[in-house]
């Protein structure tokens, strides 16, 4: 495995901090950059006080709804209104295409994370932590194992039990119900809502959910307060630093914490190191693979929830993947439907028929057999399927795709005019395909009479 550059670019470090390129695996070593003391700090109040710190901070979550935090953990019954147990999940299932951040939280600060899941525990009186990490994730498992097992001989733990629960590689499983449905040993299908997992989540009990990144980020918000936390990054909505997944056709990729609020000109440039080469910046995929791409003229956008927004951005689970101009965008889109066409998990009909139109129609346009007409098709196809699906696989299949039309339509109609791709075996994704199953050249019309 590659070695992931990972830093703090600028501002305070926070789910970092102490962290100087020699990952903090030890309990020793995580205790001498002043480790656990929020714990500590957290179990001498009051439960709802400790709610009330991360309500003021205006934490909110790092997996790309960007929830407040807070307000998620006060939905929460307490103990003497409910006879069941209150479980903590941690979506530790990070397969988002492009993210890669949790994961070096797991193996660079892994008793932060620890931490946070104590001090939430302990928020919410639950005395029950599921971590569900990703299968591929074995070194991050034995990492994060090591330092449950090392705080659990320390009596740290407490009275809270703490089990990392491997799943099988399904992205579904990192839709929140569908990761509680395969941690309690079903197929992993997303659940209808309401009930939500505050009241019905783990063994149909109250259940608190939270991705790795917001979890670990918990104790930065004791240790500097909230009323000053909630003044870094881009108040009042985007608070704190982010770990910013930077990938693709740029200089220096890595993992980078900064605060909410620098542009992704100033992330892809100054911290990146810009696009090498020579070459010239085409698109960002930005916020991970499931949302719209960002083109060369929005690079002056603020990384804030709310300016992004204002554009039709999303700020996601912190992803800025460069493509420059050796890609072609039609093979990019393609390759994203396909990812979503073999991830979906069929549940419902938007996401498993639309999804085999997208491979499809974007199939067409790539091998030069479309018309004009199907580029207004693929966008009707797009409209069919955003917001009218389960969970939100099918518009995350969707809303690229209608980016990519919409934004690139001169490149899409030269792939019909000309009967093929212009890039030729020159496009930077000639030959790198997306995982397919059985059927991918099945016809909807096939597929609809088996």
């Amino acid at each position: 495995m590659t070695e992931t550059t990972v830093r703090v670019a600028e501002g305070p470090a926070l789910v970092l901090a102490g962290y100087d390129g020699a990952p903090l695996l030890t309990l020793d070593a995580y205790r001498a950059v002043g480790g656990y003391a929020q714990l500590e700090q957290a179990r001498a109040q009051d439960p709802q006080a400790v709610i009330q710190e991360v309500v003021e901070s205006n934490l909110r979550g790092r997996g790309g709804a960007f929830f407040p935090t807070g307000r998620k953990a006060s939905f929460i019954p307490t103990p003497d209104k409910i006879a069941k147990p209150i479980y903590i999940t941690v979506n530790a299932d990070e397969s988002e295409p492009g993210t890669f951040k949790d994961r070096e939280i797991m193996l660079k600060v892994p008793h932060r994370l620890v931490e946070g899941c104590l001090i939430a525990a302990h928020a919410i009186q639950s005395k029950h932590v599921y971590i569900y990490i990703r299968g591929e994730y074995v070194a991050e498992y034995e990492a994060l194992q090591g330092a449950v097992d090392e705080a659990r001989a320390a009596g740290i733990l407490g009275q809270v039990e703490i089990v990392i629960h491997r799943g099988a590689g399904a992205y579904i499983c990192g839709e929140e119900t569908a990761l509680l449905e395969s941690l309690e040993g079903k197929r992993g299908q997303p659940r209808s809502k309401p009930p939500f997992p505050a009241i019905s989540g783990v063994y149909a009990s109250p259940t608190l959910i939270n991705n790795v990144e917001s979890i670990a980020t918990i104790p930065a918000v004791l240790a500097v307060g909230p009323d000053e936390y909630a003044k870094i990054g881009a108040p009042p909505d985007s608070t704190g630093t982010r770990l910013f997944c930077l990938s693709g056709n740029v200089s220096l990729p890595g993992v980078y914490e900064a605060p909410h609020g620098i542009t992704v000109r100033h992330l892809i440039y100054d911290v990146g190191g810009g696009v090498p080469d020579g070459h010239t910046l085409k698109a960002v995929m930005m916020g991970g693979s499931s949302f719209p791409v960002m083109t060369p003229d929005d690079l002056d956008t603020p990384l804030d929830a709310n300016s992004l927004g204002a554009r039709g951005y999303f700020i996601g689970s912190g992803v800025v993947t460069v493509i420059d101009e050796r890609t072609c965008i039609v093979q990019f889109a393609l390759r994203v439907a396909q990812f979503y066409m073999h991830e979906s998990c069929g549940k419902c009909t938007p996401c498993r028929v639309g999804t085999r139109w997208l491979v499809q129609l974007l199939r067409a346009v790539e091998e030069g057999t479309a018309r004009e007409r199907d580029l207004e098709l693929t966008l009707d196809v797009c409209d069919r399927i955003i917001g009218k699906c389960l969970c939100v696989l099918g518009d995350s299949a969707a809303m690229p795709v209608a980016s990519c039309v919409t934004k690139f339509r001169d490149e899409f109609r030269a792939h019909v005019e000309q009967g093929g791709c212009p890039f030729g075996a020159d496009s930077q994704l000639a030959g790198l395909f997306a995982p397919v199953d059985q059927h991918a050249h099945t016809s909807v019309a096939q597929e609809a009479a088996v």
